[in-house]
């Protein structure tokens, strides 16, 4: 077991204030791993205080300066990708292959694309008689969760150092231990003192804190709706802005003439990937009625591909394994039909949850309205594509989701219908330019590319 007793702020590793301790347990095995400081409203101060301090020196260096220490800091990502790898299969439990190429792999792309536009992005623009400068919003503090811990990180980081903003982040108490190595990478990349500072710590302390510090000028949060609205609260008391990137009840919209065997398979393991721990996941797969049984007959065959061990890992927790167990057997309760897995545990130790697909699921279903975060599938039917359209955007969320048909127009014509922030048509790759945040319930704000850059920015005018 690793025993980690600092953190780092203004530019050096430095001990906790308290004693406080917090495990990180491997969710594959329930082992504890490593210990990280729990960090206090004291050592959140002093990481604000070295962020204020920094500010205006970074706030004042050339973009293409900025640029320079992200691209550094991406080949600093990109250097220990094996070793990012293995830490997050550790502390997260994602299968070793997805988290090389997702957990590892995204966030290189997405710190590289912010290298590329701090140096090209327009800070300075004239509309008639005035100049209008974009600036930095100031000292950032960054909550970022679980799921996707590394990623998550460098959605945050990398645009607000872009902006010329400085950071202090409280990384999730689950996965701290990437974070430390995110840490790490700064300081390899030369990125100054007090520019970004690390605070592990529990969220109701250390997460309030930042949340609620009068030295942090925007919050940016991702995590569940309910932690949201507490932050949107405590920040809106001081009329500070956030960027809030919660949860998600993402439609995949199969319409007729659509290529069902490929719909059916990419939407299976959209949700199954990392263990249905992710926020925008497919996990209402909504299916013309004429269609309806042979989708629930391909659905059935690709959940079976997915072993608890194997292409899918633990839940992060026991916590959350119960939590997931629980909608398993409520969906049960009322009146869904489970076609693959079901709430027992697969066979060894670990939070695992074996992947469950259910049928006949109606609208009015748990199932089809709150945020399970696991891998459940629901399968609903319509009667025509007003119907669908309906009960796509019947929940409170609206973060993400999916439309197939037979030619793309017939998709995006659909899709505009939909009230939600990113839609993938026929099954569109991932875009580490595109911004991804949500309508309703689902968030405040977008990140990645320049639309996640602006987040950072605000706005003065000259006239002449």
């Amino acid at each position: 077991m690793k025993q980690h007793d600092a953190m780092y702020i203004d530019g050096s590793w430095r001990p906790a204030e308290g004693s406080g301790t917090i495990e990180v347990v491997n969710p594959a095995d329930g082992q504890v791993i490593a210990t990280v400081p729990a960090g206090s409203a004291q050592d959140v101060d002093a990481a604000v205080r070295a962020a204020r301090a920094a500010l205006p020196g970074w706030a004042a260096t050339a973009p293409q300066e900025r640029a320079a220490r992200l691209a550094a800091l991406r080949d600093q990502l990109a250097a220990r990708a094996g070793e990012i790898a293995e830490t997050v299969t550790a502390e997260l439990g994602s299968p070793l292959a997805f988290s090389t190429k997702v957990h590892a792999g995204v966030p290189v792309a997405v710190c590289g694309s912010y290298a590329e536009l701090a140096g090209t992005h327009t800070f300075e623009e004239k509309i008639g008689n005035s100049t209008v400068f974009h600036e930095p919003v100031g000292v950032v503090g960054a909550i970022t969760p679980w799921n996707y811990p590394l990623h998550q990180v460098v959605a945050k980081v990398a645009p607000a150092l872009a902006a010329g903003c400085t950071v202090v982040l409280k990384p999730a108490e689950d996965t701290p231990l990437v974070a430390q190595l995110f840490a790490e990478c700064v300081d390899a990349a030369g990125i100054p003192a007090g520019v970004f500072n690390l605070v592990t710590g529990l969220g109701p302390v250390a997460g309030q804190a930042l949340a609620e510090h009068e030295g942090v000028d925007l919050v940016s949060f991702t995590g569940s709706t309910a932690v949201g609205k507490r932050i949107g609260a405590l920040a809106g008391a001081a009329v500070k802005r956030v960027a809030l990137e919660l949860g998600g009840k993402s439609a995949n919209v199969i319409l007729p003439g659509a290529d069902l065997p490929k719909a059916v398979a990419v939407g299976v393991a959209n949700v199954m990937a990392n263990s249905g721990q992710t926020c925008s996941a497919w996990t209402r797969m909504l299916v013309h009625t004429d269609q309806y049984d042979e989708v629930v007959e391909l659905a059935t065959a690709a959940a079976a591909k997915y072993v608890p061990g194997e292409k899918v890992g633990p839940l992060v927790n026991a916590r959350q394994r119960d939590r997931v167990r629980g909608y398993i057997e409520r969906g049960i309760a009322e009146g869904a039909r489970v076609v693959a897995g079901g709430p027992e545990a697969p066979a060894g130790v670990g939070y695992y949850v074996a992947p469950t697909v259910f049928a006949d699921v109606t609208s009015e279903m748990t199932l089809a309205q709150e945020e399970i975060f696991g891998p459940v599938l629901s399968i609903l039917r319509y009667e025509d594509e007003d119907d669908a359209v309906r009960i796509a955007n019947d929940t409170v969320y609206g973060l993400a989701g999916a439309v197939w048909a037979g030619d793309d127009a017939e998709a995006v014509a659909f899709a505009r219908r939909l009230d939600t922030g990113q839609v993938d048509i026929n099954g569109g790759r991932f875009n580490p330019l595109a911004p991804f945040g949500g309508y309703k319930q689902s968030g405040v704000g977008r990140e990645l590319g320049p639309h996640g850059l602006s987040e950072y920015l605000q706005t003065k005018s000259l006239q002449f």
